[in-house]
């Protein structure tokens, strides 16, 4: 007989995934707790964080020490994409688009934590029924 546990109590790892921030103002506290945003929505969405790239220098050019890094990561084989808290975090609009252009050129997927959408779980009855309310 086969001693070896069920596929479902083995240690899996999700879609490997690389963080990127764009961190130019505040504090230690903030970034931590920017990436703790992020490191919790993978740990949700079962996604292995690899990493977080981050820009501390407000966002100019699409080039920045960080993003290239990240793009090179990204590059990497059975790498699925990159997490951001929001869409602001890749620069304002100009920049941010070129980013986008460029990660999407490598294959990966870009994933926000918070969509600038209202989602289904925003509307107040979801919530009250999620908390056992009608």
């Amino acid at each position: 007989m086969d001693d070896e546990p069920l596929t479902e109590r083995r240690p899996v790892t999700g879609p490997r995934v690389f963080g990127y921030l764009r961190h130019v103002t505040g504090g230690a506290a903030r970034h931590t707790a920017l990436t703790g945003c992020i490191t919790e929505y993978c740990r949700r969405h079962e996604l292995t964080l690899c990493g977080v790239f981050t820009d501390r220098e407000p966002a100019v050019a699409f080039r920045s020490p960080a993003f290239v890094g990240l793009l090179d990561a990204l590059e990497l084989p059975d790498t699925y994409g990159t997490v951001t808290p929001a869409l602001g975090h890749l620069g304002p609009r100009p920049v941010a688009a070129e980013r986008k252009r460029r990660i999407s050129a490598t294959g990966a997927r870009l994933i926000t934590v918070r969509s600038t959408r209202p989602t289904a779980s925003d509307a107040p009855s979801f919530r009250l029924q999620q908390q056992g309310g009608t």
